[in-house]
């Protein structure tokens, strides 16, 4: 006599009672309808994938974020579109207008290389105090819904330094008259190393 033979004829005597019959076939029934919503959720799950890959594709990796920002001296909704080495920014006037205004640039790297800017060294350069010119010949510094005039501060060359308290401490602002402007945090920039409005 073999194993198998062996195993047989001994539990060939066992039988299971109705009890457990019925909690097997119970079991074998929920599994089915266990597999066909895994199956539901498995197809779910592709295709929001499938239209996510899509709607990247279609926007061509661009990034775009709803954001606020201090304009003409209010803080304001807008948005911020990042494509490439260039941003857009477009926001709604107190005219009711929708109005739009961009950028970009690229960081060298150490070794050479260019990046393009990130995100959060865009929403930095955004949130740099501004420079006004208004109708009347008067220049104004504005810098989170604060103003100060720099009219009268311009030198013989045309050339305007101003300290700037920011969120993170002292900006020094440089200010050459229809000629653009430059800050940093460490010192005043040459009027010489820019000449075009910032």
């Amino acid at each position: 006599m073999t194993n198998k033979q062996r195993y047989q004829r001994t539990f060939s005597v066992l039988h299971a009672s109705e009890d457990c019959l019925m909690e097997v076939k119970a079991m074998k029934h929920t599994k089915k309808i266990n597999i066909s919503r895994l199956a539901a959720v498995c197809a779910a799950a592709v295709m929001v994938m499938a239209l996510a890959c899509a709607a990247y594709a279609a926007d061509v990796g661009g990034i775009q974020r709803s954001v606020q920002l201090w304009i003409n001296g209010d803080q304001t909704d807008a948005v911020l579109d990042i494509r490439g080495i260039g941003y857009t920014v477009t926001y709604q006037g107190e005219d009711g207008e929708s109005h739009e205004f961009g950028g970009g640039g690229v960081v060298i790297n150490d070794d050479g290389s260019e990046r393009p800017l990130t995100e959060s060294e865009i929403m930095e350069h955004l949130d740099l105090p501004e420079v006004d010119y208004r109708a009347d010949g008067s220049v104004w510094v504005r810098y989170h819904g604060e103003e100060t005039e720099i009219t009268d501060r311009f030198d013989a060359d045309g050339i305007c330094y101003v300290q700037v308290m920011t969120d993170n401490g002292a900006l020094y602002l440089t200010v050459k008259y229809d000629g653009g402007h430059a800050s940093s945090p460490h010192s005043y920039v040459s009027p010489k190393s820019f000449n075009t409005g910032a």
